[in-house]
């Protein structure tokens, strides 16, 4: 079945009846727990149910929000929360916002497919519409700066060239369908099977929403490639609108940064990088007077005449090496250690050491006490905290036990 939004792209409103509303579950795209709702099907629809590569669309069946719009054979299928009377007209809304950027994103793609394979020979395998930027997965191993370059500058000359964009139905038999592009039909499929046409550039087969002109494309910025998968390479793009946020963004960006460093835009990667400097020679100095401070921390508790048995000490300024070189440096043949870093109330590091039966036996229920995991060997038992607030409570465990 050929749906309203496949024939006008463009219809923002539509009046049809419920066919029939059956309670159902929807489990939300992030996770979590299902939501409870119905299954709505109307006669017609201009909501667009993902398929071919392209999301669903979102709007609503009167004033119920759509949460999802998926395909069922020849049925679209609303999800929303609310039942609704199988009979009734109801009036379709869409969201213009989504589905334009959707038309923009997928037309942009029909586009650089069929170019990419004009100018090189890279057959595209597979697509992504993401919600920043979008994906074409093209067989080859690689592309060059400079084919991407030619390709990006070829896309847009198309762009303002205002090549007419079409939609047309063929026949499920027509010998045609063999001639026009396709990546294959859904083993579901029935009914006419819909060809878009990009004057002179391109036919495939395709059951998406798209532009009427290459020119409502505005422009197309090929942002590179990433590593695909079996020798293949994913070029990333944006198109339309996004181009758009997209610089907004940066200015932003930029904005913002040259109030915080102080100078223009064409020194930002050098101010950044004296930062970098900066902060590692900052970072080294901390460890390396952390490793002193351990190291006093150690010989104090030595210099005194009686020392304990058991030596606790908080720090929210260290880390692992921070602890072990105290252990280091007291030894822990006779002293029970118990040493933590990190914030005094929420997660941190720990660090139990002392005589090794006394750590194997101990150190599994500090670690369950401070809500942690750790391990341990060689009379040292250390790991991660989640309940530093609980440090009193294994210091009393502690306590008790050397007390025996």
């Amino acid at each position: 079945m050929v749906f309203q939004c496949q024939r006008d792209s463009w219809a923002r409103q539509f009046a049809t009846r419920v066919v029939s509303c059956r309670a159902a579950e929807l489990r939300p795209e992030g996770g979590g727990e299902p939501v409870r709702g119905f299954q709505v099907v109307l006669e017609d629809t201009i909501l667009f149910p993902e398929g071919g590569g392209q999301p669903d669309d979102r709007g609503l069946i009167g004033d119920v929000p759509v949460l999802r719009v998926t395909r069922r054979g020849a049925e679209a299928v609303h999800f929303v929360q609310a039942a609704l009377e199988p009979g009734a007209e109801v009036l379709l809304s869409l969201d213009w916002e989504r589905r334009f950027d959707h038309m923009q994103q997928h037309s942009g793609q029909h586009l650089i497919t069929a170019v990419a394979e004009q100018m090189f020979g890279f057959k595209t395998t597979s697509w992504e519409l993401g919600h920043q930027r979008s994906l074409i997965e093209l067989d080859t191993p690689s592309m060059t700066a400079e084919q991407i370059e030619a390709l990006e500058r070829s896309v847009n000359e198309k762009i303002r060239e205002r090549v007419p964009v079409m939609v047309r139905e063929l026949a499920a038999d027509d010998p045609e369908i063999e001639t026009v592009r396709s990546r294959g039909l859904p083993d579901d499929h029935t009914g006419p099977v819909r060809v878009v046409d990009i004057e002179g550039i391109d036919s495939s087969t395709c059951c998406g929403t798209h532009v009427s002109n290459l020119s409502d494309l505005q422009v197309i910025k090929l942002l590179g490639t990433e590593k695909g998968k079996k020798n293949k390479t994913n070029l990333v793009f944006l198109a339309g609108n996004r181009v758009l946020k997209s610089i907004e963004q940066s200015h932003s960006t930029e904005k913002a940064l040259t109030s915080l460093l102080k100078n223009g835009p064409g020194e930002h990667v050098e101010a950044v990088k004296r930062l970098q400097s900066s902060v590692k020679l900052l970072q080294k100095n901390n460890l390396n007077l952390l490793r002193d401070i351990a190291v006093l921390i150690a010989r104090d508790f030595k210099s005194k005449p009686v020392q304990s048995q058991l030596f606790v000490l908080h720090r929210k300024e260290g880390d692992s090496e921070f602890m072990n070189i105290i252990a280091n440096e007291i030894g822990t043949e006779e002293t029970l250690l118990f040493l933590t870093v990190g914030d005094e109330k929420e997660a941190g590091l720990f660090l139990l050491a002392g005589p090794v039966e006394a750590v194997e036996n101990l150190g599994p229920r500090v670690a369950e006490l401070l809500g942690g995991k750790g391990a341990g060997k060689r009379g040292r038992f250390q790991g991660k905290a989640t309940k530093m607030s609980r440090r009193g409570e294994v210091q009393a465990l502690l306590q008790e036990f050397i007390s025996r």
